[in-house]
């Protein structure tokens, strides 16, 4: 099926419902969130339709086909590559007049595009009329209407790409000096540049980087230097600028054909949201509404519910008593081997500690987290943080579009760091992966730490206030010695909605399921490993070898092996503290400490590899370094603080 199925590839900007429409043509689930920069890499399904087979492709968010960031530059790089037979624009119909730039490179890039005008139900509220019929005809591609969290013309659009019969639009001009440029570089280029040769010479002309370095291995490239060099000083050497104002100003000619606004009364609900959405952007009522949403949110949620009463209840009322000795009942009563039965059910057990670990403590605070996140994704809050801090940013040498890796790194700091693909730079991708693998907890690892602290307020506000020094001064300290500068903000802001309880429950249970299924294997080979170590002595040697660090940082000797779980992963070591706790080994003191340098230590396996993946692995090298120093040296200080304090 997969060698004979025709390619439709969904592409369009950030927030726009590519995933949402991905998710109904296909059945599979992808993660559908009210705000930028969900989907950061490719996502493909199949339907079937009239006997025929389709590959649909869910592509990152791309705002130009001259990208700037990477996501932008794979959804560019596919549309070159794959030779889609069907190209499905979807646009936020509300902003119709601006995505419609892309539309229009997608036409004269000579690919068979679909335009969907989606979230429809909002432009209608907002008083928008738009003549799809007449828009059809102007652009001469189909033009569907859609709302795809209703499931309003979905149908339709399947049809219509079921159906797709390759019709050329007659095209676009431009000013004449331009199409005039145009022509004399398309007759110049001679190699495959995967794109039509109008597009391609449109791009050279506004300066496109890969279409650049491409083109200058043209025989011909001086005489198309030549070329856009005249047209540039016609033009006060802004081509990027010339090319994109007259492609709007035929844009603008389109949309006051085909767009009219009615007058009507306006909703209190909508009025109350476009309120409540402004005071979450404003510093003086965003922060103590963000203040509302930590407490209540991780706080209460994670922290209290999640990571109190569940992991409590299922840990120490289900797994202690009940599932362990049934399971050690029924290990000791079949295996006459000790050294499987230890590795079964043993001290460091696959069943006793691993799967405990993954079922009992992790799994409750990583659920109620993503529950939590999914609702403040659904409601649009996100990129509101993202405006709110965006001043405070800059001197990390970030902007705000960093918030949404460095929150989603309270739920998993894997998929964090593939989230920092949405940012422009290389600059702020290094800096912001550095901050996510130093300062931010995943969820479980946060969850244990709350739930270890939260009967001592003075603890957790300790805890939470140091680590907010060490980012503010490590960020602050890696933005003045990192090269590079930090670039301009931007970001959709959709309108504030009540999320869907559907769309809710089957992210944060997706998201739970993906969890899990990483985390499992891993913890039960951890416990694997742990037990051979045990069995060989090379564990209490590395645990001594450990031991002198504890003492550096005024903890028991017996906090080693937590710190030891911790570099296999975060929340490993985290469960690890947890034990120790319960079993009364540290006071509170020592569990500020502990968890001030758990926190900060070093990222787990899973997260190390992405970094390699995505950052290098001299960098991620010299980071992993840096994490370890900074999380001991921290640890001593408070140490040495709360010893003054206490005495």
């Amino acid at each position: 099926m997969r060698d004979t199925a025709m390619k439709v590839v969904l592409v369009g900007s950030p927030n726009v419902g590519k995933s949402a429409i991905f998710n109904y043509l296909t059945g599979s689930y992808v993660a559908v969130s009210n705000y930028p920069g969900t989907t950061v890499d490719i996502s493909t399904g199949y339907f079937k339709f009239n006997g025929c087979h389709f590959a649909v492709i869910d592509t990152p968010g791309i705002y130009s086909l001259s990208p700037i960031t990477e996501e932008e530059n794979v959804t560019r790089l596919l549309l070159a590559k794959q030779v889609p037979d069907v190209v499905v624009h979807v646009v936020d119909a509300k902003n119709l007049r601006r995505m419609l730039s892309m539309t229009i490179q997608l036409i004269d890039a000579g690919l068979p595009v679909v335009l969907t005008l989606n979230i429809m139900d909002e432009a209608q509220n907002m008083g928008m009329l738009i003549d799809t019929s007449l828009l059809e005809r102007l652009l001469g591609i189909p033009v569907i209407a859609t709302s795809a969290v209703n499931r309003v013309g979905l149908g339709t659009l399947k049809k219509t790409v079921g159906h797709y019969k390759l019709i050329k639009p007659s095209g676009f001009k431009l000013t004449e000096d331009i199409e005039q440029s145009v022509a004399k570089i398309s007759t110049l280029l001679t190699q495959n540049y995967g794109l039509s040769k109008r597009i391609t010479a449109l791009l050279l002309l506004q300066g496109d980087a890969i279409t650049l370095a491409l083109a200058q291995k043209e025989t011909s490239w001086p005489k198309i230097a030549a070329v856009i060099k005249q047209l540039s000083s016609n033009t006060n050497n802004n081509l990027d600028a010339y090319v994109a104002a007259e492609r709007q100003v035929l844009i603008d000619k389109i949309v006051a054909k085909t767009v009219r606004y009615a007058r009507f009364e306006r909703h209190k609900l909508r009025t109350w949201a476009e309120w409540l959405g402004k005071i979450t952007r404003e510093p003086l009522t965003g922060i103590p509404i963000l203040c509302f949403v930590l407490y209540f949110g991780i706080y209460q949620f994670v922290g209290k519910f999640g990571a109190g009463y569940l992991v409590d209840y299922i840990n120490n009322s289900v797994f202690v008593p009940i599932i362990n000795p049934v399971a050690e009942g029924v290990v000791n009563a079949w295996i006459p081997w000790e050294w499987l039965r230890s590795l079964l059910v043993g001290e460091y057990g696959i069943f006793t500690m691993g799967f405990r670990y993954a079922s009992a403590i992790i799994l409750p605070i990583v659920g109620t987290f993503f529950l939590a996140f999914a609702i403040l994704e659904d409601t649009g809050y996100l990129p509101r943080l993202a405006m709110l801090v965006d001043s405070v940013f800059r001197y990390f040498g970030l902007n705000g579009r960093a918030v949404i890796p460095l929150t989603l790194g309270l739920g998993c700091g894997t998929m964090a760091v593939m989230v920092t693909r949405t940012l422009e730079t290389r600059r702020e991708r290094v800096l912001a992966t550095f901050l996510l693998s130093l300062t931010i907890p995943c969820s479980a690892q946060l969850g244990v730490v709350l739930a270890l602290l939260s009967h001592n307020s003075a603890a957790v506000i300790l805890w939470s206030v140091y680590l907010l020094a060490i980012f503010t001064i490590v960020g602050w300290l890696s933005a003045r010695f990192v090269p590079g500068h930090r670039s301009s903000f931007y970001m959709e802001i959709p309108p504030l909605r009540l999320p869907l309880a559907n769309n809710v429950i089957k992210k944060a249970y997706t998201r739970m399921s993906w969890y899990f299924k990483e985390i499992l294997p891993i913890f039960i080979v951890t416990s694997a490993v742990l037990w051979a170590g045990d069995r060989s002595g090379i564990l209490a040697a590395m645990i001594q070898y450990i031991k002198p660090a504890m003492g550096f940082i005024g903890l028991p000797p017996e906090t080693a092996q937590a710190f030891l779980l911790g570099f296999f992963r975060r929340d490993y070591g985290a469960a690890g503290l947890y034990d120790l706790a319960v079993a009364g080994k540290l006071t509170d003191a020592q569990l500020v400490v502990a968890a001030i340098a758990l926190t900060l230590f070093v990222p787990c396996v899973a997260q190390f590899a992405v970094m390699v993946k995505e950052r290098g692995l001299v960098t991620a090298g010299a980071m992993v370094a840096l994490i370890i120093l900074i999380a001991f040296v921290s640890a001593a200080v408070v140490h040495r603080f709360l010893q003054l304090v206490l005495s």
